[in-house]
């Protein structure tokens, strides 16, 4: 029997026709011999174009992917947590869809696996985003981590976590902030991290989708909930110290 852990990749992709076969090659390519099997679970959130009928086409090709399609978008909260119900392996990672992670960015997560209980990548060429994400980025972690006294370096990567640890918790954000819901409820769990840091290749184009104010509003209202959990609602249940 191997010792080798087994990995199951969630791909979220919202209209990427462009990306997605790339995504998937990129992803396949960074396995190399690490694991003793894995999966790809492609989801199609929705999609208007032919991203879709692309996961269909490179289901047919490789056993290893597996394909979902949602009649309409779920967000990436909401991908991740459909990827959470139907994983069939120890270890779970999310790869954006627009392949903005490429194959080298994910071997040193990989190999950083049996390290801690979870993997936390975080870019090192930040130079490589607008300015406006890079300032939102960095006023976003430092407002976690005061809200929730942690200090992590980044809470959106692509993290690797145990499957049995997320089913332990529940995540109820289906916004971009779900990662962060997740990385707070395990490490007030005593769950242990190791950081690594990865070079990302953002794509070209419209601006990033978590920008959106809509996407914006909905990160806002979900750590407003995670606070509202974690300081009141928790510290009720547990009842006064002793």
């Amino acid at each position: 029997m191997s010792n080798k852990p087994t990995l199951s990749i969630i791909v979220p992709a919202l209209n990427e026709e462009a990306n997605i076969a790339d995504a998937v090659r990129e992803a396949t390519r960074a396995l190399g011999d690490r694991f003793s099997d894995y999966e790809i679970l492609l989801f199609d959130d929705g999609s208007t174009d032919r991203t879709g009928a692309i996961m269909d086409a490179l289901a047919l090709e490789d056993p290893h992917l597996r394909v979902f399609h949602h009649d309409k978008p779920r967000n990436m909260g909401g991908v991740y947590k459909h990827g959470i119900e139907v994983a069939r392996f120890e270890y779970v990672i999310l790869v954006p869809g627009d392949n903005e992670n490429p194959g080298s960015a994910l071997q040193a997560p990989f190999d950083a696996l049996g390290e801690a209980d979870m993997v936390l990548p975080y870019p090192t060429n930040v130079h490589a985003r607008p300015w406006v994400r890079r300032v939102g980025s960095v006023g976003y972690t430092t407002l976690v981590n005061l809200l929730f006294g942690n200090n992590a370096r980044y809470y959106n990567g692509t993290v690797i976590h145990r499957l049995e640890n997320l089913r332990s918790i529940t995540v109820r954000t289906d916004s971009f902030a779900y990662q962060t819901e997740i990385l707070v409820k395990l490490l007030r769990r005593g769950k242990t991290r190791v950081e690594v840091g990865i070079e990302i290749e953002p794509r070209g184009g419209n601006r990033s989708q978590a920008l959106r104010i809509k996407n914006l509003v909905a990160v806002v209202e979900a750590l407003g909930s995670l606070w509202y959990e974690v300081h009141v609602r928790d510290r009720r249940r547990a009842g006064p110290a002793r």
